[in-house]
């Protein structure tokens, strides 16, 4: 989604230039962009003043108004977010007070009646509603923007993998598992800052690279010459839903009040258009970071997780959090008793499997986990460093700050 935004807006700028996105997968959209619930976030989270909080109102507004140029379907169903217990109301407080200085549109407080009348089969003591909360298929927006590329001169190219870069003579070290490229991009190589050698000994010379790599984006970030910290650890997140007969439990989307101190949601209930309601997700350290089968495992991947100290501090701090997760993974009974402390009538038996996502974490060296968006640069390039959710709500305006970055001004 970032790599294809970005790409639009560059060209919309400079209509003479060059520009190549280059995919690792066959298709677009393969990973985080298309294993996702599928909501526009409005904005109620995040800290004032940080860019989630400004690209995700600013993202949202220009992600609606896309999709309608664009004829992709989008839906405004609404969420809310309820509090269940006296002692998360101190947290719903927060929340309205981010989302009010965050400029959300049309955020409301409401009581236990109203959320009776917004969502029948839902208990609450209090709730925040948010009426500007969507829905969208985020692979149509990923084609549709894919299409703008094309139709501006750009390329989008599948299938070729990333195997080293070299800036102003230097060569950095593998990114196999990174992203791929083909041998037709960028400027003359005089004029070239940046080489990206690829597995099959092509090589694409640009006169600047952005990198938007998801769960790779760490390993091609220290190929070209960054940091190491932060690391991406891999979160697979699983998600069941509910089956027909049960889906009139949820009109919009459900969410709890979910806990300030870590970068996760909680478990909550969506609604898509087509009816059905998806229930979770987990969240789990994953053994890849393509787990979407539980069973996958990626030694490089594991090894680099387990090498890692953030990882090692991470756990001593959320060891019990981590228990909890697991005990929701394994059972079904205890993710459906998560789920039914704000809708009482829903049991396991409404419960199927759905489909999971892996979630790109950025984790710092102490241990850390990186909430807002992060960029760095290096010779030549600009690299995503952390793009967790909104980033797909955001993905507009996360293009503009990129590009803006690139010294690219408005034409």
């Amino acid at each position: 989604m970032i790599g294809l935004a970005v790409a639009r807006e560059a060209l919309q700028r400079r209509p003479d230039a060059s520009v190549v996105v280059l995919e690792r997968e066959s298709e677009i959209a393969a990973h985080q962009s298309s294993h996702n619930s599928g909501v526009v976030h409005a904005g109620i989270y995040y800290e004032p003043g940080s860019l989630k909080a400004r690209l995700c109102v600013q993202g949202a507004r220009e992600l609606y108004a896309y999709c309608e140029a664009r004829g992709v379907t989008v839906t405004r169903p609404g969420k809310v977010i309820v509090a269940t217990r006296a002692r998360e109301l101190p947290g719903l407080d927060d929340l309205e007070r981010r989302g009010r200085a965050n400029g959300v549109p049309g955020l409301r407080r409401i009581g236990a009646q109203e959320l009776g009348e917004l969502e029948p089969h839902v208990r609450g003591i209090a709730a925040l509603h948010s009426p500007a909360t969507g829905l969208v298929d985020f692979v149509a927006v990923a084609r549709a923007l894919a299409d703008d590329i094309r139709s501006g001169g750009g390329k989008v190219v599948t299938v070729a993998e990333v195997d080293g870069i070299r800036t102003h003579g230097r060569v950095a070290g593998s990114a196999a598992a990174a992203t791929r490229a083909a041998p037709h991009a960028a400027g003359p190589p005089e004029a070239s800052r940046v080489a990206i050698r690829l597995a099959g000994g092509a090589e694409v010379r640009a006169r600047r690279a952005v990198f938007c790599a998801g769960a790779w984006s760490d390993r091609l970030a220290h190929a070209a010459g960054a940091a190491a910290d932060p690391r991406i650890v891999p979160f697979r997140g699983a998600y069941l839903r509910l089956v027909r007969d049960s889906r009139d439990l949820v009109r919009g989307l459900v969410y709890p009040v979910p806990d300030p101190t870590l970068p996760f949601l909680g478990v909550h209930l969506t609604r898509h258009p087509d009816g059905q309601v998806l229930v979770g997700p987990t969240a789990l350290l994953a053994g890849a970071r393509d787990a979407y089968r539980l069973g996958r495992i990626r030694l490089r991947d594991v090894a680099a997780t387990v090498a890692w100290p953030g990882t090692w501090r991470m756990a001593r701090r959320w060891w019990r959090t981590g228990l909890r997760e697991i005990h929701h993974a394994a059972s079904r009974s205890a993710l459906a008793a998560e789920a039914a402390r704000f809708v009482p009538e829903l049991t396991a038996e409404d419960l199927e499997p759905a489909f999971a996502g892996v979630r790109a974490q950025a984790l710092a060296r102490d241990g850390s986990l990186i909430d807002d968006f992060v960029f760095s640069e290096t010779e030549g390039a600009l690299h995503v460093r952390n793009a967790p959710s909104p980033a797909a709500t955001a993905s507009l305006a996360i293009a503009s700050e990129v590009v803006d970055r690139l010294g690219w001004s408005v034409r």
